[in-house]
């Protein structure tokens, strides 16, 4: 399982007032906390910021992170301009989050992805919206995946992003996201699947319990990469321990590693 760290975020104040007050200690103090705790990518993100200011943000976001940790970064922006400034002084392979079947959207993400050789999350979206069931999340992802590949992207650089729904407002949410994970990972062999897990909880109590039950259940079903709190221990152990249950750590060699680094949650 890839661990992408989420705490590199404006929408956390403490992060907001970082970027904007130029305060590279902080940000690298939340990156190295991140990787040590086990991520191994972070995701840097100041959308906060208006569209003038996020692209020059951005680039001194990556610039600062990657001063003090060798992650590689999930560069996270909407708008094509933050993500060029990212890309541009990013150093390895970046991954970009995100593209989607919005029109405008594919055509001024597709040239990045593919100028800089970075891999992509692809959300389950066009200019629709969310499709409304499975079958239409399964014929749009299908569509998506396929329109990737036939322009130049390898399946091994898409990450797709089901987008699942809050289980406050859709009872079916998380069992269709499920899923359609299940039928794009028996169809395209290759194709990574990602998730931010904080969607699935929105609006009800206590959340991490609902999220750290997700994603046990959607390692279970094919997802590779979440992105994720790294500090929270809980999860973490869950996460090894899932990987272990379902043969994905053999002889359970990373379980065994991550309790004797004390990375294990005793709570």
């Amino acid at each position: 399982m890839l661990i992408i760290g989420e705490k590199i975020n404006t929408s956390r104040k403490s992060i907001d007032d970082a970027v904007r007050g130029k305060d590279a200690a902080a940000i690298q103090r939340e990156a190295a906390l991140q990787v040590d705790a086990g991520a191994g990518m972070l995701d840097v993100n100041c959308g906060t910021l208006n569209t003038d200011q996020e692209p020059a943000a951005l680039q001194w976001l990556v610039r600062t992170v990657q001063e003090k940790v060798t992650a590689p970064l999930c560069i996270d922006s909407p708008n094509p301009r933050a993500l060029e400034a990212g890309l541009a002084v990013h150093r390895g392979k970046a991954m970009v989050n995100s593209i989607s079947g919005e029109k405008d959207r594919y055509q001024s993400i597709l040239p990045l992805v593919k100028r800089y050789h970075s891999s992509v999350v692809v959300l389950c979206l066009d200019s629709r919206g969310i499709p409304p069931d499975k079958s239409g999340a399964l014929e749009l992802g299908r569509r998506l995946v396929e329109d990737l590949v036939n322009d130049g992207i390898a399946l091994e650089d898409i990450y797709f992003d089901p987008l699942v729904r809050s289980l406050a407002t859709d009872p079916l949410a998380v069992l269709d996201s499920l899923d359609l994970v299940k039928e794009l990972s028996g169809h395209y062999k290759g194709l990574n699947f990602i998730s931010g897990l904080s969607n699935v909880s929105y609006g009800l109590p206590e959340r991490r319990h609902l999220n750290r039950a997700f994603a046990v259940l959607s390692l279970a079903a094919g997802m590779n990469a979440l992105i994720m709190d790294p500090l929270d221990e809980n999860l973490s152990g869950l996460i090894h321990a899932a990987e272990a249950l379902l043969n994905k750590d053999r002889f359970c060699l990373n379980y065994i590693k991550a309790y004797h680094q004390g990375k294990l949650s005793a709570k």
